[in-house]
């Protein structure tokens, strides 16, 4: 267990450096659309280019923040159930929906993206739009992003794992909405 406990660290850590990128893309994303806005609003200049950049990038913050969300435990969860059981249930109830559907959503889109970005990639697949930016590196993300939640998915799997048989103690709490 100390092993897998080890690789889910290694993949906590991945989990954070992406998700902090993701955080200065949004940055980045706020500066385009801000350029984007003034150029054309003063100079009457537009670029379809710059405004699908700015889709990129937004994709790959939605994409790329994902498995940091899950290291954090920052989800939306249903709380009908989750938010009035013991510490101990929700960790039975947080495995079984990693195994029942977290995991096995993940590993089919990063299967059933990876023909997608890989025929763009093959193709050089163009923006239909004049100026338009090349597609690969969009669909790409896809596939990183879901393999990125996989990986995490299965570091949290370890951690639910080890804090059910009593190795490590990991924070579960749950703070009722308030109404």
């Amino acid at each position: 267990m100390g092993v897998l406990l080890a690789w889910g660290r290694a993949i906590d850590a991945l989990s954070a450096v992406v998700g902090r990128v993701a955080e200065y893309l949004v940055m980045l994303c706020c500066l385009i659309s801000a350029g984007n806005a003034i150029i054309r609003y003063l100079f009457n200049i537009s670029s379809n280019g710059w405004l699908e950049i700015q889709w990129y990038l937004f994709a790959y913050v939605v994409v790329l923040g994902a498995s940091h969300t899950l290291r954090k435990n920052g989800h939306v969860r249903v709380d009908l159930i989750y938010g009035s059981v013991s510490e101990r249930k929700r960790l039975w109830i947080d495995l079984i929906g990693l195994v029942l559907f977290l995991l096995p959503v993940c590993i089919f889109l990063t299967w059933l993206c990876w023909p997608f970005f890989w025929l763009s990639y093959q193709q050089g697949e163009m923006s239909a739009n004049a100026g338009g930016l090349i597609r690969w590196p969009v669909k790409l993300i896809l596939v990183a992003g879901f393999g990125l939640l996989t990986l995490q998915g299965l570091s949290e799997l370890i951690k639910r794992i080890a804090a059910l048989t009593g190795r490590i103690d990991i924070d579960v709490s749950y703070e009722k909405p308030l109404q």
